[in-house]
Formats: C-alpha cells, structure tokens, sequence
C-alpha cells in the first residue's frame, strides 16, 4: 500500500493568470457534467497534430472541482483515496493541531497504525470520522433549531 509519504503532491497555489483560465474552463466544462458519461475532445490543435482524448465521468467530476477551487485562487492537492498519511497530513485535512489529532488517535476515536515508531492514519478512516462528526454537528444544530422554535426564539 502506498503511503503518503512516498506520493506527497505539494500544494498546487493558481496564479491570476491560472485562475482566470480555470475560471473560463470551469464554466464551460460545467453544462456537461451533469448528465455526462465520459468527455471526449481533441488536444494539440495548435501543433496541427491531434489526438483523441477520452476521460470517464468521474475524472471530469474531479477536473471540473479542481478548476472550481483553482478559479477561487486556493491551493489545491490530490490526495488517493487509499493513502497512508502522517499524523500532521491527517491533522491538516481536518484542520486542526497534530497535538489534538494525536490525542484522537490515542482515545481510539480515529484507527491509526504504527510504522516503526510512527502513527500511520488511512484516509479513507479519516473521512469515515469527519462524515461522523459532521453527521453529529448538523444533528446537534438541529435540535437547537428545533428547541429554538418551541422558545420562539426564531426571527
């Protein structure tokens, strides 16, 4: 299985000039995305020398957030699903301090595995705990909602 640290891809920070260009590609990529089964366009029209290029629904999907976040000017990265990554990478999905991640780890709320001496968290473990505490947030939110309207505490 390979790890995070083998296949880190640094942070990609668009320029203005990418930005722009994602921008354009966005809104015209985007009519498509909706009801598409694959794309396929030429690529190399100004070398007068052509290729087809097919590309499934789902890498349209990806390309199509990618240039989304690239338009809005943020850094952006590719992390594979089945990676391995440290505690700090783990600790910058979830935004929060390694310290705190670790202490996760530790009361057994996140599974982690030891590679040597070092804690080895599964992305897919990581985005399982996010969905929960997320799940449980918007739970919380709306039972305050709903105490808020039995108070008549709405505007």
């Amino acid at each position: 299985m390979a790890t995070m640290t083998t296949r880190t891809r640094e942070p990609i920070v668009p320029t203005a000039q990418d930005a722009a260009i994602a921008r354009e590609a966005s809104r015209m990529l985007a009519p498509y995305v909706e009801h598409l089964e694959s794309l396929r366009f030429q690529v190399g029209e100004e070398r007068k020398v052509t290729q087809k290029l097919l590309l499934p629904a789902t890498a349209v999907r990806l390309l199509l957030d990618l240039l989304t976040e690239m338009a809005a000017g943020n850094a952006i990265t590719l992390i594979p699903v089945h990676a391995q990554l440290t505690t700090q990478q783990a600790a910058d999905v979830l935004n929060v301090s390694r310290p705190f991640l670790v202490s996760l780890l530790e009361q057994g709320k996140i599974p982690h595995i030891k590679v040597g001496t070092h804690r080895r968290v599964l992305f897919e473990d990581l985005m399982r705990y996010k969905k929960n505490i997320d799940m449980d947030r918007q739970k919380a939110l709306d039972e305050l909602v709903k105490e808020s309207e039995k108070l008549n505490m709405g505007y």
